[in-house]
C-alpha cells in the first residue's frame, strides 16, 4: 500500500447519508444499482450481471487494499436503505495517475442530491489523504447530469479521452 499523510477514511456520515466500504452483504443491493438498464441511460458501461457485480464489489476492495482509497456503499443515514455507490479510485487517465470520481444511485434517487453530497465528501478526504492526485470525472459526453454535478464540485470540462474503443470518446472534467 501506498504511503499516504493521512488516511482515507472507511467510513463517513455526511448530513443524510452514511459512507462506508463495500461488502459481501452489499451483493444484492449493488446488483439492483448496477444492473438496473435504467441507471446506465447515460452510462457507457452496460447493465451488470450479480457474477459481474460480485466480481466489481472484489476489484473495490483491492483498491483499498492497493491504494487506501476506494468506492463506498452510499446509504441513507435516516433509514438505512443503499442508495446507491460511489468515491473515488486511483486510476489511469490519458496516461495520468488521478483519483476517478464516480457514482451510480438507484433511479428513484436522482435528483435529490446524493451525489453532490457524496461527492463533496469524497473529495474533502482525499485532499489530505491523496493530495498528490488530482481528482477528475470521466463521462459520456451526453451525461449532462454527471457534468452537472462535477460543475457544482468546481470542475471543468479539460478534454475528452478514449480509454475504451467499445465506450468511445468521454470527457474529462478536473479542477481548473
Amino acid at each position: 500500500m501506498t504511503d499516504h499523510p493521512a488516511r482515507y477514511p472507511d467510513q463517513v456520515l455526511t448530513e443524510r447519508l452514511l459512507l462506508r466500504r463495500t461488502t459481501d452483504a452489499d451483493l444484492p443491493a449493488v446488483t439492483e444499482v448496477l444492473g438496473d438498464p435504467a441507471a446506465h441511460v447515460h452510462n457507457p458501461a452496460r447493465p451488470r450481471t450479480p457474477r459481474e457485480v460480485a466480481e466489481l464489489l472484489a476489484s473495490w476492495r483491492e483498491h483499498w487494499r492497493a491504494d487506501g482509497i476506494g468506492y463506498w456503499a452510499v446509504l441513507s443515514r435516516e433509514s438505512g436503505e443503499l442508495l446507491g455507490v460511489g468515491g473515488l479510485r486511483v486510476h489511469v487517465v490519458g496516461g495520468e495517475r488521478v483519483l476517478n470520481l464516480s457514482y451510480s444511485f438507484r433511479t428513484r434517487h436522482w435528483g435529490r442530491g446524493y451525489a453532490t453530497e457524496m461527492a463533496r465528501a469524497s473529495l474533502e478526504r482525499a485532499a489530505v489523504s491523496h493530495p498528490d492526485l488530482p481528482p477528475v470525472v470521466v463521462t459520456a459526453p451526453e451525461n449532462t447530469p454527471a457534468q452537472r454535478v462535477a460543475e457544482k464540485l468546481g470542475l471543468a470540462h479539460a478534454g475528452d479521452v478514449e480509454q475504451d474503443p467499445e465506450e468511445g470518446e468521454l470527457r474529462v472534467y478536473r479542477r481548473p
